[in-house]
């Protein structure tokens, strides 16, 4: 462990020396930079998207998996003893929590965005809806059904399941693109920092044939493109991070503002998960750099 430590910290640290084998400046300074700042910045949404959709599945599933709609049509004077009908069903099915009818206010909130805030509700035929809450494994829907049409023929139950399933399957799928696009992201990191080191020990071949010649090891002149190139990419890349935490934390709440794709930052402990990013960026860049400067030093040997 103190080995470790102690490797760490001269990495860290570095070699005055063997630096100087690397330009401190220049267009692949700027490049690797940049390259790790700009896709850190894109790493933070789409890890936000993830978690958020994964948020998104679970509500869904949780919120429309124990409810579900009676729906009751029959004439003007036959609808409220077929409301009590269904009821009185609902009152001894087992899984049955909680009922109770819509008032008239909560229908019409439920069809003002379809319909508008015009809608003569009083004038139309409309159906009384009848909420159902279920508990523990939830009730028999086949069952219920077969109760129903005996006991109230103009029942209808909508247990949700062809509202649930599509749109869990989609914010599911919505948290793997996220979880793809990470990778995406860090296998373009990575090849943006290997073109990047590449371009630097083609432009450093003279003092590289210098430092062989001086008695330098492949591994010692590998080891400072390692470190600088590195540490770029980690300074970048916590940039970007903080950057896009905080624009992550300026878009609108899910209380703000109450819309389909709000809420979609992180929330909690989730906030911690991009503090993950720049090491992670440190780690691609310490790999690109060492496959590149060891291909790149052995095909000029």
């Amino acid at each position: 462990m103190n080995k470790l430590l102690s490797k760490s910290l001269h990495f860290l640290g570095g070699d005055a020396q063997s630096d100087r084998v690397v330009p401190p400046t220049g267009f692949t300074a700027r490049l690797t930079t940049f390259a790790a700042a700009a896709m850190a910045f894109l790493t933070v949404f789409a890890l936000a998207l993830s978690l958020a959709t994964g948020r998104l599945a679970d509500r869904w599933g949780a919120e429309l998996g124990k409810s579900s709609t009676i729906r009751v049509s029959a004439p003007e004077g036959q609808i409220d003893a077929q409301v009590l009908a269904v009821m009185e069903v609902l009152v001894t099915t087992p899984g049955v929590k909680d009922a109770r009818p819509l008032s008239d206010e909560e229908q019409f909130a439920l069809l003002e965005p379809w319909f508008g805030p015009d809608l003569p509700l009083d004038t139309l035929p409309i159906p009384r809806l009848i909420e159902v809450i279920e508990e523990g494994e939830g009730y028999d829907a086949e069952g219920l059904r077969a109760r129903l049409a005996g006991e109230a023929p103009g029942a209808v139950l909508d247990d949700h399941s062809r509202w649930r399933e599509p749109l869990v399957n989609a914010a599911k799928r919505l948290r793997a693109l996220g979880l793809l696009s990470i990778l995406l992201i860090a296998a373009t990191t990575g090849v943006m920092i290997t073109l990047a080191a590449s371009a630097a020990l083609n432009a450093n071949a003279q003092v590289i044939r210098v430092l062989r010649l001086v008695g330098a090891r492949d591994a010692y002149i590998a080891r400072a493109f390692v470190r600088r190139y590195t540490l770029r990419a980690l300074a970048g890349a916590g940039v970007g991070t903080l950057l896009g935490m905080g624009a992550v934390a300026a878009l609108p709440s899910a209380d703000a503002a109450g819309g389909f794709l709000t809420g979609l930052g992180f929330q909690g402990l989730h906030w911690l998960w991009p503090l993950a990013i720049p090491p992670l960026a440190a780690l691609v860049a310490f790999a690109a750099t060492r496959n590149a400067a060891t291909t790149t030093l052995k095909e000029r040997s």
